[in-house]
């Protein structure tokens, strides 16, 4: 399985929760973002959070659509998030949804690692391509 990397700026914006989902201490956001690199797209998606009363700890998901192209092949696919951080450590996996892959994407499955670095996001894509069913 091939694995492309590049950069992505990401905007995130605070979004209205419900009158439930408020009460609750969640925190919601929108996301609008873009590939660079082999990975040339842009994406929009929506964040859950919650933080922990202990400093450095919460958690996370989100789900963004990707519309461009992967290694010169056009279309679109989702990218499902699940983080946490532990006291300042954290552990993310960010995977495609199985069957979001549209046009020149049909098959995509695989999995997005994320870092940060003096405020530059940087990713590395795991990817393949199967036969559609």
């Amino acid at each position: 399985m091939p694995t492309i990397r590049g950069t992505f700026d990401v905007i995130i914006t605070p979004e209205t929760l419900s009158d439930t989902a408020a009460q609750s201490g969640l925190g919601r956001l929108s996301l609008a973002k873009r590939y660079h690199g082999a990975l040339d797209a842009s994406a929009r998606g929506e964040m859950l959070s919650a933080r922990a009363s202990v400093a450095g700890s919460a958690g996370y998901v989100a789900l963004e659509r990707v519309e461009g192209t992967l290694d010169g092949r056009h279309g679109s696919f989702y990218l499902q998030h699940s983080g946490t951080m532990t006291r300042g450590a954290p552990a993310l996996s960010v995977t495609v949804v199985p069957d979001t892959g549209t046009e020149q994407l049909q098959g995509l499955s695989g999995s997005l690692a994320i870092r940060i670095e003096e405020g530059k996001h940087y990713y590395a894509f795991t990817y393949e391509i199967a036969d559609a069913p």
